[in-house]
């Protein structure tokens, strides 16, 4: 029998499911903490420093520097997954359990896209999963490459 993936039905998390999440791993409840997680589920898409902190939940909540170390929290702790190739130019996207998505990032202008096509590791993370009786297990997989736009 060939294991078949299907495409998961779309995981609902609210803000709060993630905040109690966030809490649990010991991170303070703030408000900023609130509407940067608010942004990020609504965006749907990774995001910029640039455009967290200056998106209309949050510009009016803290500046640029509590963005980031909220970031980098998160990031720690296995809540937020930091997508691109510089500092400068990192995305930031929530970590949703059950929602995987792979992405496509340009070596020249930073463009991320996510992969459209089905992922080929799930089989692969299964049977690593019962080979080495791994619990939660998941991937992050970012494709290399000069868009069309540059090339």
């Amino acid at each position: 029998m060939a294991h078949h993936h299907h495409p998961a039905k779309p995981v609902t998390v609210t803000v709060q499911d993630f905040i109690d999440r966030c809490r649990e791993a010991g991170l303070r409840r703030t408000k900023a903490l609130e509407e940067l997680i608010a942004t990020l589920l609504e965006s749907g898409r990774p995001m910029t420093l640039a455009e967290l902190a200056s998106s209309e939940r949050l510009t009016s909540q803290c500046d640029k520097a509590t963005v980031f170390r909220l970031l980098q929290r998160l990031t720690e702790k296995g809540f937020v997954r930091r997508l691109g190739l510089h500092e400068r130019a990192a995305y930031f996207t929530l970590l949703v359990p059950g929602r995987h998505q792979d992405y496509l990032i340009c070596t020249e202008c930073g463009t991320i896209e996510p992969v459209k096509a089905p992922c080929p590791v799930h089989e692969l993370e299964e049977e690593i999963r019962v080979k080495t009786g791994y619990k939660n297990l998941y991937h992050e997989l970012e494709f290399f490459g000069v868009c069309p736009k540059c090339a």
